[in-house]
């Protein structure tokens, strides 16, 4: 088959697996928004909001870890239409319930499913791609389609935050279709998935195929960083429509409105940065981001003092320059973690690269839970500002852990 006949025939899946990825990108990234809108209208206490990150990510980490290694034997199309109908129903259910638990639900129902779907996307890359250089644009164009979810899902509840009371929650019967769209297109799309079936392998061993990389060092110093990664991350983007309004005090729908430019920025920086990793390297790229990233962060807190109220219909334009300086952090957070998966994986050989994978899932679940849950505290604690500002000593972590994986892949 000729790569134009081989790229027309799996247009479909590859339309399948790029919808599903978005759709679970604005869902999972919604916690931000969400977390704002439950203490506004449910009445939840922000402790207890803080744990939403948790109801998201430790399914994500739990069903990585039971089930990455097993995928290709359930079947990577069934496990992510599984996924698809999952979420759909638990969308549907959510104006129905209004209540915190059934938000829990749905969070813990999108991490089990995004582990599903990850894997699978993955996994399904290299069957629909038919060279190396088909397989790397194939993996960027979903990553940064991912982050135009994300963009798309703050977007979606920006506007959804103007309704009075519980009336944002009419935002996932829409979320649902397009649960059921990809659902249809996905069912309907082909799919050889022969090529990757192990035959050769008991269940045993697929199960415990991630044991063996948790003895390399490097391994456990790259997993270190890809933690501190996401806690980072997370804490800045989860907690940054509250930033908005607790420490900016801008009104709740602005809050949330201009916590978008955080998903825009990354998506840009991540479809950028390949240029300039391919030109600098990868660690004097990243290295030169955390400074940034430290700096944005050092610029923007002295920038929050005695700041007033915005009234209720104020414009983008009357917002401080706090409110556009932080979300600049996502440009330079952009091609962090893609570069050190890369450098990672390229490390090991292939036959490893579905085992970490699943590590590289787990971990970086645990690194946004605990990133979100820590940043909650301590804005409970002291306030938003401190809270962002105590960001900076993860960022000075991660700095040391980078150099250290750095020495170990020279040595691998």
């Amino acid at each position: 088959m000729t790569a134009a006949k081989h790229a027309t025939g799996t247009l479909p899946i590859k339309a399948a697996i790029t919808l599903t990825y978005m759709l679970f990108g604005a869902l999972l990234n919604s916690v931000g928004a969400v977390n704002l809108l439950v203490v506004e209208t449910l009445g939840v206490a922000r402790e207890q909001a803080a744990l939403l990150d948790a109801w998201k990510d430790l399914p994500i980490a739990i069903t990585s870890f039971l089930v990455a290694s097993l995928l290709p034997r359930l079947g990577l199309k069934r496990s992510m239409l599984l996924a698809l109908a999952a979420i759909g129903a638990a969308c549907l259910a959510m104006p129905v319930l209004q209540a915190f638990w059934g938000i829990k639900l749905l969070f813990a129902t999108v991490g089990a499913g995004f582990a599903l779907v990850k894997v699978s996307a993955y996994s399904m890359i290299g069957l629909v791609t038919h060279d190396r250089a088909g397989h790397a644009r194939f993996t960027n164009l979903l990553e940064g389609l991912f982050m135009v979810g994300v963009l798309g899902g703050f977007l979606l509840f920006s506007q959804a935050s103007h309704a009075a009371g519980t009336g944002w929650l009419a935002v996932y019967p829409w979320l649902a279709g397009l649960a059921a769209a990809a659902f249809l297109l996905l069912l309907l799309s082909p799919l050889d998935e022969g090529p990757i079936q192990s035959p050769g392998t008991t269940l045993r061993q697929d199960l415990l195929a991630m044991a063996p990389l948790l003895r390399l060092g490097l391994v456990v110093v790259f997993l270190l960083s890809a933690f501190l990664y996401v806690l980072i991350e997370q804490g800045l983007s989860t907690w940054l429509p509250s930033f908005n309004q607790q420490v900016l005090h801008l009104p709740t729908a602005m809050s949330v409105g201009l916590a978008v430019i955080m998903p825009a920025t990354t998506a840009l920086g991540r479809l950028a940065s390949a240029a300039v990793i391919g030109r600098l390297g990868w660690f004097a790229v990243v290295m030169g981001c955390l400074v940034g990233i430290a700096a944005l962060i050092l610029a923007t807190l002295p920038l929050t003092q005695g700041l007033a109220p915005l009234p209720a219909d104020a414009g983008w334009l009357n917002a401080p320059p706090a409110a556009y300086l932080l979300p600049l952090t996502g440009l330079l957070l952009a091609p962090i973690y893609p570069a050190i998966n890369s450098a990672m994986l390229s490390a090991l050989p292939q036959r490893q690269h579905a085992a970490m994978t699943g590590l590289i899932v787990v971990f970086s679940a645990l690194g946004g839970t605990l990133g979100s849950f820590i940043t909650g505290r301590l804005f409970a604690a002291f306030d938003g500002a401190t809270a962002f500002g105590l960001l900076l000593v993860p960022t000075a972590a991660l700095a040391v852990a980078l150099t250290r994986l750095r020495a170990r892949l020279s040595h691998a």
